[in-house]
């Protein structure tokens, strides 16, 4: 048992990050606790993001050099897996075709000229909102890059699947979904009690704003795919973190 959880761990790590591990063997056992682990990564991106904060200030840094270092982060460290998802989601959704073709679309690993336009503003939002984000903002937000991934592995357990031959379908298969979904909300209440210490007004906001990111995820992902995918979820992450960072950085002028 103990074996299967610590190779669960390494799965998550080696599949959702770049960060290095040993090697484990990625079958059904292994992969049952898999998403258990997954908002670790969130607090890997948090410490750090948070490190960057306090050298920022200790360095005298200028906004837009904060700004750049923040968007940056995230995906050195996850490897762009989520803004990979993001991509095919948005040129999924920009073809207006049927679920089934949507579905298709997905599993193209070319990228089309929507998903390119997209990835470049999103790139552009992120670094707007971060040159104007307070830095006494940011400790909370350290914390939202765990709820993100909490609310992602949530729907694991309560979202249909749309492919089940894809790798959340997989995923899905093999998870204990009564315990990844207790880790889950333990995960989230950890992480309430973390962002609610360090700002409560602040972390009323981060919270309102999970809830709408979750609700339009739902929305899309039932409406236009019948299910979530891996790709969806990627996408997810990423739009639930750019509303984080929009939330955060209007409410920290007056919280």
């Amino acid at each position: 048992m103990s074996k299967r959880v610590w190779n669960s761990f390494l799965i998550a790590f080696s599949m959702f990050s770049k960060v290095p591990m040993p090697q484990a063997d990625w079958d059904k056992e292994n992969m049952k606790y898999m998403m258990c682990f997954f908002p670790g990564i969130g607090v890997v991106i948090g410490l750090l993001a948070y490190g960057y904060g306090s050298l920022c200030v200790w360095a005298d840094f200028g906004s837009l050099m904060r700004a750049v270092g923040f968007v940056v982060l995230p995906v050195t460290v996850t490897g762009g897996i989520h803004l990979d998802g993001f991509l095919d989601t948005i040129d999924a959704l920009s073809s207006c075709q049927p679920k089934e073709r949507k579905l298709a679309i997905l599993k193209d690993s070319h990228a089309g000229a929507f998903a390119i336009i997209m990835g470049c503003i999103y790139f552009l939002l992120m670094l707007g909102a971060f040159s104007e984000l307070s830095l006494h903002a940011l400790p909370v937000l350290c914390v939202g890059y765990v709820v993100s991934r909490c609310c992602s592995g949530l729907a694991l357990v309560f979202f249909p699947c749309a492919n089940q031959k894809g790798s959340l379908g997989m995923f899905a298969d093999a998870a204990q979904k009564r315990v990844v979904l207790i880790a889950l909300l333990l995960w989230l209440v950890l992480s309430a009690v973390v962002a609610f210490w360090l700002n409560t007004g602040l972390s009323v906001l981060l919270f309102l704003t999970a809830v709408v990111a979750y609700g339009y995820y739902y929305y899309v992902a039932i409406k236009e795919f019948g299910g979530t995918t891996g790709d969806i979820a990627g996408f997810f992450v990423q739009v639930c973190e750019l509303m984080f960072v929009y939330a955060l950085m209007l409410g920290g002028k007056w919280l």
